[in-house]
């Protein structure tokens, strides 16, 4: 019986006793939380198609000639000739752009979920179906073949006057199992040779535990940090210890080291996000509103006088006025806690979108200990 072997018949009785648990202070997680594994990984697929049986929401074909001219090759393909000069003016018809994730290991026959998003004018894909479409990889080769009804969760309204009312995105919806996968992809996982896991976070420490665990319990050796985001992992050759091997890997608690403080600003959201490491240093903080009303106006100018020659003019009026609001200095006494960072910034009374400006000065100031990213 060779290494592998013996290690696995000494592993698998416990393999369903392995816990994630923190042994006093510590923070640990499963094993395949962290990392993933080279040579298992998914794949993107993208197609276009005609999404029909719309009710009069579809594509304006004087604007997308390219749904009309589809339609017409597609007919063409299924025996049916159009007269030349001849313009369907259809109403039912979108032009779509199909998008998928093909999973590692999905084999012939497997089904998919699929994404279907209107690239020409249509207003809704409400209540269509899309024809058979073919999804390609990258390399340009057919991987799956999508068709089905589309499932579309939000609704568009208009009135004859013009207004409108629309929730959600109409012009996106998904097909569950929408697409059937008709060729895999090969990997590299069963190819033998040594197993490489990269991990999600990078971290030097980390990583070195990831290494360290998979030693203690496979022996010494066995991995081998390679940097702070790649571990290299000897494994067995044949298949089904591979897998085996794998799977005993798999909920491993690691011992995770504590991430760097950070903020993370959504410029586009005003939204807001800090981890519990961040603390700031005593500062001092005076933030104040400003506000600009701008009212537009017209004045009508009319000539005295029936018989003046005179025409009536409309003159525009605009009135601008500044308010400025009352500020106060707060003063931000030293916090080693989350909760006190946010009680602390809460004193300062900013909304969402002011906290942003609060927060890029208070690191300016070098008094932020975190790392302020903006997305």
């Amino acid at each position: 019986m060779n290494r592998f072997s013996y290690v696995l018949s000494l592993c698998l009785g416990s393999l369903f006793l392995v816990t994630g648990v923190a042994q006093g202070n510590e923070r640990t997680s499963r094993l395949m939380d962290l990392v993933d594994i080279q040579g298992v990984r998914s794949n993107q697929l993208v197609g276009y198609g005609l999404v029909v049986g719309l009710d009069g929401s579809g594509d304006k074909t004087r604007q997308t000639k390219f749904t009309t001219q589809s339609l017409t090759n597609m007919l063409r393909q299924l025996g049916v000739q159009l007269p030349e000069g001849i313009d369907p003016n259809l109403k039912n018809v979108a032009a779509v752009s199909v998008t998928a994730s093909l999973p590692s290991f999905s084999r012939p026959g497997q089904k998919i979920d699929i994404t279907v998003s209107s690239i020409g004018d249509a207003g809704s894909l409400k209540g269509g179906t899309l024809l058979m479409t073919p999804l390609k990889g990258v390399d340009g080769n057919i991987y799956a073949l999508a068709q089905g009804s589309v499932v579309v969760s939000g609704i568009s309204v208009d009135g004859n006057s013009g207004s409108s009312l629309t929730v959600n995105v109409p012009t996106v919806g998904r097909i569950p199992d929408g697409a059937i996968v008709e060729r895999e992809v090969p990997g590299s996982f069963a190819d033998g040779g040594n197993i490489v896991m990269t991990l999600r976070n990078p971290g030097f420490s980390t990583a070195r535990n990831i290494a360290a665990a998979i030693d203690k319990r496979f022996g010494e050796g066995t991995a081998q940090a390679l940097d702070n985001a790649s571990i290299t992992v000897q494994a067995p050759q044949d298949p089904d210890q591979r897998v085996a091997y794998m799977a005993m890997m798999e909920s491993m608690p690691i011992v995770v080291e504590k991430p760097p403080a950070r903020v993370v600003i959504n410029s586009r959201t005003g939204t807001v996000v800090m981890n519990e490491y961040v603390g700031v240093l005593p500062a001092a903080v005076s933030h104040g509103n400003l506000v600009v009303n701008i009212r537009e106006s017209s004045n009508v100018s009319q000539p005295e006088g029936i018989l003046n020659q005179g025409q009536t003019a409309i003159t525009p009026n605009t009135d601008i006025t500044m308010e400025e609001g009352g500020s106060h200095l707060f003063v931000l006494p030293e916090s080693t806690s989350l909760q006190s960072v946010v009680d602390s910034l809460n004193r300062v009374g900013a909304t969402p979108s002011d906290l942003m400006a609060v927060l890029q000065a208070l690191k300016s100031a070098g008094a932020l200990k975190a790392e302020l990213i903006v997305i």
